[in-house]
């Protein structure tokens, strides 16, 4: 039987990505010595290509855009997680030569959360309305007792928000952009926008915060973040999510469980800490 091995992150773009560093800390604690993992540029019209280029080394593949929903038809079966979402960022390569498909941020957000002592929250807001608030939802679909507010800038995006939480079986409320700052009264407060988004927000953080979740990991900390740190809220960022996820792909790529959360986290941060300088 040949050994499956091999291991990468596929999107477009790709360059900025840390997974390599996380996936490869992760090998070294763990002593597996003869995996790799690697970084590849593919876009969605070179997907199933790559996909039909792999051989029986393969163990599995992280996924980011613009492929977390066009791998879905490319797919023998797709985890109930992943189908929630409509959105794959784990595929899992057996041995018998099936592709399985799932969702590792979902249970990473909660997973990053539970790290930092929230389990639970009567009430949330999220900020944005893309791909990756839509795995907010679903991971506060499980600690959430109460409404969660959806803060975006279109009608369009607030029926999908709101189509998400039916789906989800998440109460939501949407609320218009230009009302943002209410948000941040929120006892927990999960911001999903690009970079640059939530600067103008800075100034209306509430003197005595809740927990700030930002999914952002580069630039980093965003002037949100820091005014919520200085506040003495309790602040996550990209890098949380980015590490608890791969944790869960380790596991399922390798067979090893736990993965080395520490050692993830410490080749992340060493990673952001070399851009920066």
């Amino acid at each position: 039987m040949t050994a499956r091995h091999r291991a990468a992150v596929l999107g477009s773009p790709i360059a900025h990505s840390l997974s390599p560093a996380l996936h490869r800390a992760a090998y070294a604690d763990l002593g597996l010595a003869e995996w790799t993992y690697e970084r590849h540029e593919v876009g969605e019209a070179a997907l199933p290509a790559f996909l039909a280029g792999l051989d029986d080394t393969w163990a599995g593949l992280s996924l980011t855009m613009p492929l977390k929903r066009a791998v879905i038809p490319l797919l023998d079966e797709v985890s109930a997680t992943a189908r929630s979402v409509e959105a794959v960022n784990t595929v899992v390569l057996t041995e018998d030569g099936r592709r399985v498909g799932d969702n590792t941020d979902i249970p990473g957000i909660a997973a990053a959360l539970r790290e930092r002592g929230v389990e639970k929250t009567e009430s949330a807001a999220v900020l944005g309305a893309g791909a990756t608030a839509s795995s907010a939802l679903a991971a506060l679909a499980r600690i959430c007792t109460g409404e969660v507010t959806a803060y975006v800038r279109s009608p369009e995006r607030a029926a999908e928000m709101r189509q998400w939480g039916e789906r989800l079986g998440v109460s939501v409320r949407t609320a218009d952009w230009s009302r943002a700052a209410e948000a941040l009264t929120a006892p927990l407060v999960v911001a999903t926008t690009p970079a640059g988004a939530t600067d103008a927000l800075a100034g209306a953080v509430p003197d005595r915060p809740g927990t700030l979740f930002d999914v952002l990991y580069d630039p980093w900390p965003t002037p949100l973040a820091a005014a919520w740190a200085a506040r003495g809220g309790t602040v996550l960022g990209g890098l949380d999510l980015l590490v608890h996820q791969a944790v869960l792909q380790v596991e399922q790529m390798t067979g090893r469980a736990p993965g080395p959360l520490a050692a993830m986290r410490a080749a992340g941060e060493a990673a952001l800490a070399a851009r920066t300088h």
